[in-house]
């Protein structure tokens, strides 16, 4: 799910609007081309479109972002900070056994305020057509691979036994969202404990099922990225 912001028309002191124009801000500019990224791909993330959206001339434009290319840098900074450091965060936080902290990597899938599959996936068709693109997205892919292998030997799995589970978990995440699964809660969280038994070797304990069970039921209408 795309997280598209709002327009904006907030005071800034530092940021006076132009005469005649109405005030949008730096994060409406990049809430717009994101959505334009999702919906259409990159080749139509154009400064006059996004103009024509917001209501402004190109001028605007240029108070926030030198040209296009670094409104673009700024979509991949931003897709790199909420989709990659999102994952790195969660597979680095306490747990007590390892179902608990694969339970947390989840935790990324089920809020919509998290990972966004659908920037994720925008990002990666860019990067058929750019090559710098897709050095970014190899990066981040080994960076979040990294995460979830390091989990894994933190709980004493063996270094090439946690490589292959960290790929068969990762993998497996994108993919569910990449076929766009329709399920409802019940029926995709019924599946949770044997995923999770699948993923890790270990059956995990219903204080961590109903947790997780309660985060989605609390977050969204999907369960957890299984």
């Amino acid at each position: 799910m795309t997280r598209t912001l709002p327009i904006l028309h907030r005071d800034d002191p530092d940021k006076p609007p132009l005469p005649g124009q109405t005030k949008v801000t730096r994060e409406d500019w990049l809430a717009q081309a994101r959505d334009i990224l999702v919906s259409d791909g990159a080749g139509e993330v154009k400064i006059a479109r996004i103009g024509q959206r917001l209501g402004v001339s190109r001028s605007s434009f240029y108070w926030y972002f030198k040209n296009l290319d670094d409104l673009l840098q700024a979509l991949l900074e931003e897709w790199s900070i909420g989709n990659t450091q999102v994952i790195l965060r969660h597979c680095a936080l306490p747990a007590a056994t390892i179902t608990a902290a694969v339970c947390n990597f989840f935790r990324c899938f089920i809020d919509p305020a998290l990972f966004d599959p659908s920037l994720d996936f925008a990002v990666r068709e860019w990067a058929r057509r750019d090559d710098a693109v897709r050095a970014r997205i190899d990066a981040a892919d080994q960076a979040r691979l990294h995460a979830i292998r390091e989990m894994f030997e933190r709980f004493g799995t063996p270094a090439d036994e946690a490589d292959i589970r960290a790929r068969i978990l990762y993998f497996m995440q994108l993919g569910y969202h990449a076929l766009d699964q329709r399920e409802t809660l019940e029926e995709r969280f019924s599946r949770v404990e044997g995923f999770l038994k699948g993923f890790t070797g270990h059956s995990p304990s219903p204080e961590e099922l109903a947790d997780l069970m309660a985060f989605a039921r609390r977050t969204t209408s999907h369960p957890p990225g299984t």
